[in-house]
């Protein structure tokens, strides 16, 4: 009888640590399905990141660039080198400025609330200057560098971007620049982890290639977009004009990003209207808008 009772007893407990687990179990597969389903209904394109390329405010200070810039809603930049920063100081963007000037620039961003996420596009000849680009670039915390390095600094460039932990991004200026066709980056970036591209959607147009099919060649490599619209196709002197206005068809290059699960910035370069760009890079701030919504 007595061993009866401790069998039953035994049982018990048994079928009550059972249930424990069962629930804990399904709490946690619960708890992981909530997970699973959040991120699957989670839109790439929150990862996206609208900014501008200070080049696009060029004929100003980075001081009224940045009141620029936070005047049309965005808080994200790509600078450049040689851009004066105003604010009563005798510096300009670049490896060369002061630390009073980096301070004060730092200041100015926050008091917008704008980051910059990225710079150039620079090509560094020796080691030593890419080596003061990174210091420069790792001191502002950005995420990569626009450039257009010279074939012998691609091992040097890899390393150092593998070092410093900012990614390199190639750009494609019209021909005859080296970097015109998706090609020469993709050469560039075979056995180098830390290059990738900067994809120009306006001059690839202008050197009479599909954005969309150069987008495909450098899957998963693309760091960062400069994002522009062009008023001719195949023609490498074509002006500018207000995203969505010219030849190049957006939709399926949005479609094509989100494909990819591209997770940089779309810089906005306008170079057109330069003293009076505002109203433009607004426009196309709510062009941008419109086709996020669209693919969401």
């Amino acid at each position: 009888m007595f061993m009866k009772k401790m069998l039953y007893g035994w049982l018990a407990i048994a079928a009550i640590a059972g249930t424990i687990s069962c629930n804990n179990n399904e709490t946690a597969t619960k708890t992981n399905e909530a997970s699973l389903t959040k991120d699957s209904v989670s839109p790439v394109t929150d990862n996206w990141k609208l900014g501008v390329q200070m080049w696009t405010f060029r004929v100003f200070t980075m001081e009224q660039a940045l009141q620029k810039v936070d005047s049309c809603g965005i808080h994200f930049i790509e600078a450049f080198w040689g851009q004066p920063l105003g604010a009563n100081t005798k510096d300009t963007f670049g490896v060369k400025m002061t630390q009073a000037g980096r301070d004060k620039l730092k200041e100015l961003m926050k008091s917008h609330n704008i980051r910059m996420v990225a710079m150039g596009v620079i090509s560094p000849q020796t080691a030593e200057e890419w080596n003061d680009a990174f210091k420069l670039a790792k001191e502002f915390e950005l995420s990569y560098i626009t450039a257009e390095p010279v074939k012998k600094l691609w091992g040097t460039v890899d390393s150092l971007a593998g070092a410093y932990g900012i990614k390199v991004a190639i750009h494609d200026h019209p021909k005859p620049n080296n970097y015109w066709h998706p090609d020469s980056v993709l050469a560039a970036m075979a056995g180098h982890p830390n290059i990738g591209s900067c994809a120009d959607i306006g001059h690839w147009a202008r050197n009479g290639l599909d954005p969309v099919e150069c987008l495909k060649k450098l899957e998963g490599h693309v760091y960062g977009v400069h994002f522009k619209d062009i008023k001719e196709f195949n023609k490498t002197e074509a002006a500018d004009t207000t995203v969505g206005k010219g030849v190049i068809k957006f939709s399926p290059i949005f479609e094509e990003l989100k494909r990819q699960k591209f997770s940089g910035m779309l810089s906005i370069e306008h170079e057109s209207n330069w003293y009076n760009s505002v109203p433009d890079v607004i426009e196309t701030v709510k062009f941008y808008n419109a086709e996020v919504k669209r693919l969401k």
